[in-house]
């Protein structure tokens, strides 16, 4: 069914495939809300990797950091998303005809 040659590509996208995960781990990306009162920051493979609360969190109603906080997280994982998609685009070139 398959050819050597289309196992041999398989192979090639599983091993672009693994190496696009180990250098997404290196990008890191940030999300910040409230004027840099709550800032994130996390990998390119969506992990979270740093929570930062700049704030006396005694003077915040329980509301306004949970809106702070969804904030934050979505921008930082909107920004995750962009360089996931950059970096999966980049390691599909030339193995993928069309990309």
């Amino acid at each position: 069914m398959f050819g050597k040659d289309m196992m041999a590509k398989l192979q090639k996208m599983q091993e672009q495939a693994q190496l696009s995960k180990e250098k997404l781990d290196t990008i890191i990306v940030h999300g910040e809300a409230g004027g840099n009162l709550i800032e994130v920051e996390m990998n390119g493979n969506r992990k979270l990797t740093k929570l930062s609360i700049n704030s006396d969190l005694n003077q915040m109603e329980k509301e306004d950091l949970e809106d702070l906080l969804s904030v934050a997280l979505n921008r930082a994982i909107q920004a995750a998303d962009a360089a996931n998609e950059k970096e999966m685009a980049n390691s599909a070139k030339g193995l993928i005809p069309g990309m």
